[in-house]
């Protein structure tokens, strides 16, 4: 297992730390319900460094993104950030990422840590375009710092207007005393915040700095744990449980980010695909009786039949209902359906609803 570079400030802090995608991590302080709280109410912040990065560079690193990527890239402007997704040639889905616009000749992609090398062997496997490529991501760290209070309790750490950066943009500057730090208004939890990227002999520096800054706002470090329950209250997919390489981006509801005005791998297998219908659907459901769905547990019908499987779950800590993620065949995916979740060889009843779970 690889550490981060702020392994020993987690240690510290009282972490419980568990190995997660190759490395370790932090995946609770005080306890999930709480840090997840803090986040919802006013801010916390995650190491999130185990994340990889990629840049890409050259007259030609657009066209590489435009084929390996579903979301149209050429519409970025330079400091703009896209949500993608990479179809693996079968229909499936080889990483979702965000994809940052530099300028004309340099991207910054920003992958997850599972999937680092599979990633960056398929991007590689596509560059017939001579373009440059640079895995950085052993050089960087990332703090994410998330929730409502994120801008006020951080703009005394940088001169960037951070009350004012527009979601899913991001810029260079200085940051509690660093030079050149990229700063992105980006985050994974639905509560608002950014994304702070920093060479790894700063991230200690830049850790301490921000729960100074934040210590009368309440901060507090938060582990993966409550990552993943604010994710799934705003229905967030997670890769590796709600898509994978089996998965398509038009099954798991990520049309919005499908677009065809251009050619990418898959294109053509995803335009039939959407003229002939899909056959399964990711869905939404509260639990109406009581138990939690846990992911792989198998979805039925009222008459006990097999209709498809969970693929995320957990009692939410902001609605104190248990929800879940999952795919089942289209015909029963519609809003408001009854569906039965087997939870120990019991038919326990859900509701599919409308994403996000959680409305502000």
């Amino acid at each position: 297992m690889k550490n981060t570079a702020l392994t020993d400030e987690h240690v510290k802090l009282g972490a419980k730390i568990v190995p997660f995608a190759g490395y370790n991590m932090p995946v609770q302080y005080e306890g999930v319900n709480i840090e997840h709280e803090t986040v919802r109410n006013s801010l916390g912040v995650f190491d999130v460094s185990h994340m990889g990065e990629f840049i890409l560079k050259g007259p030609h690193a657009l066209d590489l993104i435009q084929k390996i990527s579903s979301n149209d890239a050429a519409v970025l402007v330079d400091g703009k950030a896209q949500y993608s997704c990479m179809p693996n040639g079968k229909g499936g889905i080889i990483d979702d990422l965000i994809i940052y616009k530099i300028n004309d000749e340099s991207y910054f992609l920003v992958v997850n840590a599972s999937n680092i090398k599979k990633d960056w062997d398929w991007i590689s496997s596509h560059n017939d375009f001579g373009v440059e490529m640079e895995d950085v991501s052993d050089n960087y760290s990332l703090l994410a710092i998330q929730g409502p209070k994120a801008a006020e309790a951080m703009q005394i750490l940088t001169s960037v207007d951070l009350i004012n950066m527009k979601y899913y943009t991001f810029q260079y500057g200085d940051f509690a005393g660093k030079d050149n730090v990229m700063i992105s208004a980006t985050g994974y939890t639905g509560s608002g915040g950014f994304e702070i990227y920093v060479k790894n002999e700063d991230a200690s520096h830049v850790w301490n700095e921000v729960l100074k800054a934040g210590n009368e706002f309440g901060i507090k470090p938060i582990g993966l744990a409550a990552r993943d329950t604010l994710r799934l209250e705003m229905g967030f997919c997670l890769y590796g449980n709600d898509i994978d390489d089996t998965t398509s981006p038009l099954e798991a509801g990520l049309g919005w980010i499908t677009k065809f005005n251009k050619d990418f791998v898959d294109a053509d297998f995803l335009k039939k695909q959407k003229e002939d219908g899909i056959t399964r659907k990711l869905i939404a459901f509260e639990m109406i009786d009581r138990g939690i769905p846990r992911s792989g547990y198998e979805i039925t019908d009222e008459n006990g039949n097999a209709i498809g499987n969970v693929t995320s779950g957990t009692m939410s800590p902001s609605m104190k209902k248990a929800i879940g993620l999952g795919y089942v065949k289209k015909d029963f995916s519609k809003i408001e359906n009854s569906i039965y979740i087997a939870v120990r060889n019991k038919k326990l009843k859900a509701t599919i609803v409308k994403l996000p779970f959680y409305k502000k």
